[in-house]
């Protein structure tokens, strides 16, 4: 117990500097572990390793909301949840944006616990007919946003030009560094689509005053946002090929993130934590692993599911009071420069995409930003983007053979 404590602690700083760091993921920390496996096990021991990679896993969760917030960059866990929280920030209310989705991560944490129990009684002997409804629910969720959007020709063309780039951009993603592989596309792919295409268009003068009152949300949403964020991190956890991203895209069917900003912020971010621990029992359950952590988990010694569900609630806990620590960073960003600002952090993310996927990545992040400006120029909602993720998986789940 004392190895895993050790490792919860590591792993709580790791997912500090994973989740504030836009572009740098816990699976990126995943890859360089297996990379490096022949040296850390003998120095740390598996338990050790399994519980830094899974606490650091649930501290991103909560962690990855600030860069979002306040820089406006989405990694593979925020993608369309940038928008309201980025939005509330420029209206000086970036600190209320950061603790409402340390919130719904705190809830959909509580939610997940006595969940991941039941599935791993009940789940495994449907399996089968579980793999191929995942390609359904998705096909209905885009039904529904095209039926309810104002425009939908320009929707579905739009979905379908950036499914064509996320079915290119895994495709060829050998192109990357092998060290990373798939995962080392989704930074530039998601960045460009719903992060510099943002930014570009988010005009110029100084970041507002940033104050905090309270979070502006009744009891009412915050049960709607868990409930609903809830179910879609356990579809997007269980099912094959889905990913937050998707529960992102899932979301947006069933809460406007336009009009009820908060509601979705909470909602994405307890998808997010949800998919992490279900995610883990799914491993458990069905032995499938459904990120980067969980694939490294798989290649050691892992301790018994209830240490480790033990570790990612203790390092929920401490991450929740990093991140509503570090919220308060907002007063700091008063005043400074919004176009001088998007220049540094567009320029970081090429940095990053550079080291991630090298020349392919800049390429990709090219594409994506001129894709992802489609939906201003034309007026439509930028989830018609998350093409980019749902057709891959679509394809991937008829067999089509997509990615």
């Amino acid at each position: 117990m004392i190895e895993i404590l050790a490792g919860t602690a590591a792993g709580v700083a790791l997912g500090v500097v994973s989740g504030i760091l836009p572009g740098i993921h816990v699976n990126t920390l995943a890859g360089i572990m297996l990379a490096s496996l022949a040296l850390l096990l003998p120095l740390f021991g598996p338990f050790f390793l399994a519980a830094a990679l899974f606490s650091a896993l649930i501290t991103h969760c909560f962690l990855d909301a600030i860069p979002s917030t306040f820089l406006g960059i989405p990694d593979a866990d925020t993608a369309i949840a940038v928008l309201p929280a980025h939005s509330l920030c420029m209206e000086g209310k970036g600190e209320e944006a950061v603790r409402i989705s340390a919130l719904g991560s705190v809830t959909g944490l509580v939610l997940a616990i006595p969940l991941c129990a039941i599935l791993l009684v009940t789940m495994p002997p449907f399996q089968s007919a579980i793999d191929w409804w995942s390609g359904i629910v998705l096909v209905a969720v885009v039904g529904f946003l095209l039926v309810r959007s104002e425009s939908p020709a320009w929707g579905f063309v739009t979905f379908c030009v950036s499914g064509i780039l996320g079915v290119f951009s895994f495709r060829y993603s050998y192109l990357a560094p092998s060290l990373l592989g798939e995962g080392a596309v989704l930074m530039p792919l998601l960045s460009g689509l719903f992060g510099i295409s943002i930014l570009l268009h988010s005009g110029k003068g100084a970041i507002p005053a940033q104050h905090f009152s309270g979070l502006d949300i009744r009891r009412e949403g915050i049960l709607k946002g868990t409930l609903l964020g809830g179910a879609a991190g356990l579809v997007v956890g269980w099912l094959p090929g889905l990913s937050n991203a998707t529960a992102n895209g899932v979301l947006a069917s069933a809460v406007n993130y336009s009009r009820d900003r908060r509601g979705y912020l909470l909602a994405t971010s307890a998808a997010n934590t949800m998919n992490s621990m279900v995610g883990l029992a799914a491993f458990f359950a069905v032995e499938r692993t459904r990120n980067g952590v969980v694939a490294a988990l798989s290649v050691i010694e892992t301790p018994p599911l209830t240490f480790l569900m033990v570790s990612g609630a203790l390092a929920g806990l401490a991450a929740y009071l990093i991140t509503l620590r570090l919220s308060g960073v907002a007063h700091h960003l008063e005043g400074l420069d919004r176009a001088r600002l998007n220049i540094l952090v567009i320029a970081f993310v090429a940095v990053v995409s550079f080291l991630s996927a090298g020349l392919f990545g800049i390429f990709l992040l090219v594409l994506a930003t001129s894709v992802g400006c489609i939906p201003r120029l034309v007026n439509i909602p930028q989830v018609f983007c998350m093409g980019s993720i749902m057709v891959p998986v679509m394809l991937y789940s008829f067999g089509v053979g997509g990615i």
